[in-house]
């Protein structure tokens, strides 16, 4: 009983030493005219969108590009969290790695 629970404080010690690892990771991704930066705990923390996109008649395009650039970004910020996971060592053992690509 107390192994486990020092097994749970453990684990919960190694999870905020990995937001805060990944609050300083970066990752940006550029979709159709959208560039999209986000941290490691997939915070945006800036967009940009290229002034070709900024026309009534491109509203579509710059919505469907934002949403792409978007969910592009969520994907890397996942990988570089299982790779910060695994470099901690034992994280994986409790599933939090996400799915290996």
């Amino acid at each position: 009983m107390f192994n486990k629970l020092k097994q749970f404080k453990d684990l919960r010690s190694q999870a905020k030493t990995l937001q805060s690892a990944l609050k300083e990771e970066t990752v940006e991704v550029e979709k159709g005219g959208v560039t999209i930066t986000m941290d490691g705990n997939q915070e945006i923390t800036n967009i940009n969108v290229s002034p070709d996109l900024l026309s009534q008649d491109k509203k579509a395009d710059l919505e469907k590009a934002i949403k792409d650039a978007n969910t592009s970004a969520i994907e890397k910020t996942k990988r570089v969290m299982a790779q910060k996971m695994q470099s901690m060592g034992g994280m994986d053992q409790f599933g939090l790695g996400g799915k290996k690509e």
